[in-house]
Formats: C-alpha cells, sequence, structure tokens
C-alpha cells in the first residue's frame, strides 16, 4: 500500500508532466503557425518551392504525439487515475 506522500508526489509528477505537454504543444502550434506564414508570404508559386514547412511539421509532430502517449495512456499513470 502506498503512502499519503508517494501518493502525492506521484500526482505531482503527473501534473507536472501534462503542463509540460501542453507547454510544448502552444510552443509547436505557434512555431509552426510562423513557419507556414513565411512560406506562404514567399514565392511558394516556383516549382522550386515545395511546401518546406511540412518536413518539421511531421517529425516535431510524431515527437509531440509520443510525448501526449506518455504523458496520459502510459501504464504507470493509469492506475493512479483509477484510485482518484
Amino acid at each position: 500500500m502506498e503512502t499519503t506522500q508517494q501518493r502525492d508526489a506521484r500526482l505531482w509528477r503527473i501534473a507536472k508532466a501534462r503542463a509540460g505537454f501542453k507547454c510544448h504543444l502552444i510552443i509547436y502550434l505557434v512555431v509552426n503557425m510562423g513557419l507556414w506564414t513565411v512560406w506562404l508570404l514567399s514565392d511558394r508559386d516556383l516549382p522550386e518551392n515545395a511546401p518546406w514547412p511540412l518536413a518539421p511539421a511531421l517529425g516535431w509532430g510524431i515527437a509531440l504525439l509520443l510525448q501526449y502517449y506518455t504523458t496520459y495512456h502510459k501504464g504507470t499513470f493509469d492506475d493512479t487515475l483509477k484510485r482518484i
């Protein structure tokens, strides 16, 4: 049986992980909006101007999805969420 102090520490880690994910999501959205804006305002009509912001958006997006999974759906958090 876990003590109240252990439970509080575990809940604190979960809260920090979720806050960190939300912060990273906001940064991802702002930076990618900026990249796509630069691409849209540049000479995108030229054939050599492929949508280059797609690469960082996809790469970073995959990493963000992995962070989301480990933050909200990883097995170590499930048993704590069921107790609350």
